[in-house]
């Protein structure tokens, strides 16, 4: 051989030598792959399984000799994560059938977990397609307020959103009927007016509200359209009126006082809220006057400036000494004492000052010239359209104040008519992000930054961007990693985060329902409206908590604390909390503790006549564990509602309703969970007699686990913390991106799930999670026939 060729050979050889060494290591990787599932996974399905699930018998629907090589996990993947889940929750194998030791068990998972994350490498990343999104109803209000700094009330306004995978951004369901345009049309012009205040007030009216009667002395509404409210005492020293204000502009407050106190009561202090927030103090004289010789009687006033819609005003005494140690009877003695009894509402009055919605729309003064006037509209369309606007927008925006303005009109109602325009052009009222192939899947790209400052502001506040998050995306800069984590920590540290408390939360717990139930009075004597309002505020406040300060999530489960004022903590039974105002309660015994012994909780998962083991059960298993139950077959006989509590307790109808075969597979698992929260009534209030008889709510899991009560029910579904932390991150991530998990979303579910596990489950890692993920930061085309959203039971069975 030529000595100048020896080189070449020996590369050549040295090359063979590699592949062929390369080529052996993975031969023999990949026999020892087989070899340990063969051990680890075959054997346990041979001997434990295909008694049951086999080519004879396939019991639901399973023959397990299909699943006795490891290439069917990739090939059956579906199949096995149901599987995987099934012996994981403890459902495989029943009862009857002997299970093999925990290490057998453990092996098993462990094996399949990592032959699911060897097939996921060899998945391409797919961050799915979302259409354009039309704004809901909480983000058209929210977006309002943020761009005008207008209260506008879209749930009262536009027609009730669709909802798709349980929520309500979905942005497959939220089309636009004609009904909604013309709601759209009329929406734009009254916000248009309000913002500017080109709106003319009328003569101030007067409206009264007593304890004596709820509304008195109220004259006809302004137009047919002024509503009567609602009076009720918070309690002794505290009353509150909802009331429907027609117009922006000021009002005045007069509060009501019955009665006098002795020579040397001294001066107590009354507030005022609004909405829940403090507005004024004022002092109030308790002395009687040497004027006064029968029925002692004075009043207070505030000058507020009240948006229009509804609002809440409450008037209470917050230093009073009488409001403990004057006995309750004695309270409203007027011989004896003082005490807010009225509340009148006298307006509207123009605004003294000029309206923050004029500052946020006048950055310069329109007089001043054609300048002025495209600048301030640019500003309005960039800011409404979340994104920079062209010159030809522009333009087109400022045709209409210069054709309104030599119609005659002033520049205000000039502006008022572009702004009409804004507000009802696509680029407003939906979210859009553009593909440079529309019809390609495979195009997968990056959102702009633009865009991702949308996605981000509308996960969090349920709004459109502030300006700093709107120039982040303009400079290209907010998809830096350290750039988006510390604007998620800026936005979540904001008050607009309270959005994911009330529409993330208010959708997953199903507290909205809270709204809707109707429990029977007759048997419920505790329930009413402060009732209702006192549970949806414990849960919110409980949510917000663990959000803001980061809590893990564990403690949504079991925490050793909740929210209450005094109105909950009685029902509760708990001791030394007083007043209306809401505070962090340590719980001292094991009756209450975290989500599923909140009263919000409870009732949506009751019937208005009593408890429901089914809605129960099967709100834990959807809500905590993400995996629901499938519908109930068709012609299942009804309870027999006239014998629980009486004949038969619940538990023991339910036991002979299971004792069907065909309800006995889903009702093993959803009755066990349901059964443990039967210490609470239908509205949550602990009981321990279910009519006449004694409460049973002892069970067993599928996995064989037993508890008595509630208490060690929790302790249970704390082992099972893996899922739960899964189904809150699959629900996030629904809430997040707008439309419904499909099998290509698996990968990045398990590796947030996985980050989370090693930090020890922190709530606020979830949205830091999600924000970073390549389905949130990224999107492609629509192919012209899609796949069919994966059902929530079919994305959770992990």
């Amino acid at each position: 051989m030529p000595f100048e060729s020896r080189p070449i050979f020996v590369a050549v050889v040295v090359t063979a030598l590699i592949l062929a060494a390369a080529a052996y290591s993975q031969d023999t990787a990949a026999s020892q792959s087989d070899a340990a599932f063969q051990k680890n996974v075959a054997s346990v399905l041979a001997n434990t399984c295909s008694p049951c699930h086999n080519s004879q018998f396939a019991s639901g629907g399973l023959n397990v000799a299909n699943f006795q090589k490891r290439n069917s996990v990739a090939g059956n993947r579906d199949a096995w994560e149901v599987i995987a889940h099934r012996i994981r929750a403890g459902e495989m194998p029943p009862a009857g059938i002997p299970r093999p030791p925990q290490s057998k068990i453990d092996a098993l998972l462990q094996q399949v977990e990592s032959e699911f994350a060897i097939a996921d490498r060899d998945i391409k990343p797919d961050p799915g397609h979302v259409t354009a999104r039309r704004l809901n109803r909480n983000e058209y209000s929210n977006t309002i307020r943020d761009l005008f700094a207008v209260e506008f009330r879209a749930d009262r306004s536009f027609p009730t959103d669709d909802s798709g995978d349980g929520f309500d951004n979905i942005a497959d369901v939220l089309t636009i009927s004609p009904l909604l345009m013309e709601k759209y049309l009329t929406a734009a012009e009254r916000i248009a007016a309000r913002a500017l205040g080109t709106n003319k007030l009328p003569k101030p009216m007067e409206f009264g509200y007593s304890g004596k009667t709820s509304l008195s002395g109220s004259p006809p509404g302004i137009g047919g359209s002024q509503t009567a409210g609602t009076w009720r005492r918070l309690d002794a020293g505290t009353i509150e009126v909802v009331h429907h204000f027609d117009f922006d502009g000021e009002y005045t407050v007069r509060i009501g006082l019955p009665g006098q106190r002795g020579a040397d009561a001294r001066p107590v202090t009354m507030n005022v809220w609004v909405d829940g927030k403090l507005a004024q103090s004022v002092p109030v004289e308790t002395k009687p006057s040497k004027l006064v010789y029968f029925d002692p009687y004075s009043e207070e006033q505030v000058r507020l400036a009240i948006s229009e819609g509804d609002h809440t005003v409450r008037a209470g005494f917050v230093d009073d000494e009488f409001l403990t140690t004057l006995p309750e009877k004695d309270y409203f003695k007027q011989a004896r004492n003082k005490y807010p009894d009225s509340m009148t509402f006298v307006g509207p009055y123009p605004a003294s000052l000029e309206r923050a919605s004029r500052k946020k729309i006048l950055i310069c003064d329109p007089k001043t010239g054609a300048a002025c006037v495209e600048k301030i509209v640019s500003a309005l369309a960039r800011r409404a359209y979340r994104r920079p606007v062209t010159k030809a927008e522009i333009a087109s925006l400022v045709q209409f104040v210069n054709r309104s303005v030599a119609g005659g009109q002033d520049l205000d109602h000039g502006l008022q008519v572009a702004i009409e325009a804004i507000l009802v052009s696509p680029n407003f009222l939906f979210r859009i992000e553009r593909d440079l192939h529309p019809a390609d899947p495979a195009q997968v790209h990056r959102i702009s930054d633009v865009e991702l400052a949308s996605r981000l502001s509308y996960f969090l506040w349920r709004s459109m961007p502030d300006d700093e998050l709107l120039g982040l995306g303009e400079s290209a800069k907010l998809h830096e990693p350290e750039v988006l984590d510390a604007q998620v920590k800026r936005l979540l540290a904001d008050p607009r985060s309270v959005s994911i408390a009330d529409n993330f939360a208010g959708q997953w717990l199903e507290l909205r329902n809270l709204d809707v139930v109707k429990p029977d009075p007759d048997r419920f004597l505790y329930w009413g409206p402060e009732l209702r309002e006192a549970m949806k505020a414990e849960t919110r406040l409980f949510f917000d908590h663990i959000l803001r300060d980061n809590r893990p999530l564990a403690e949504f489960l079991d925490a050793r604390y909740t929210f209450l004022n005094e109105r909950l903590a009685k029902f509760y039974g708990i001791d030394g909390v007083k007043g209306p105002e809401f505070r962090q309660v340590e719980l001292t015994n094991d009756q209450r503790g975290g989500l599923l012994s909140q009263a919000s909780v409870l009732t949506v998962s009751s019937y208005p006549t009593r408890t429901s083991v089914v809605i129960r059960g099967k709100y834990i298993l959807q809500n905590i564990l993400g995996t629901p139950p499938p519908p109930p077959p068709p012609d299942v006989p009804p309870l027999d509602e006239a014998a629980v509590g009486t004949a038969a307790s619940l538990r023991q109808q339910m036991e002979k309703h299971r004792a069907n075969p065909a309800c006995a597979t889903c009702h093993a698992k959803m009755d066990p969970l349901g059964f443990a929260l039967e210490n609470y009534d239908g509205i949550g209030k602990w009981r321990t007699m279910d009519g006449k008889f004694p409460v049973d709510s002892s069970g067993t899991l599928p996995n064989g686990k037993t508890f008595r009560g509630p208490s060690e029910m929790r302790t249970a579904l704390l082992a099972q913390l893996p899922e739960f932390a899964h189904c809150v991150i699959e629900k996030m991530l629904i809430y997040s991106l707008g439309r419904g998990l499909q099998p290509y979303d698996r990968k990045t579910v398990d590796e947030i799930g996985h980050k989370l596990a090693a930090q020890g489950y922190p709530f606020q890692s979830v949205i830091y999670e999600v924000a970073r993920s390549f389905p949130f930061q990224s999107r492609r085309g629509e192919a012209l026939t899609t796949q069919n959203n994966l059902k929530p039971k079919e994305s959770a069975n992990r």
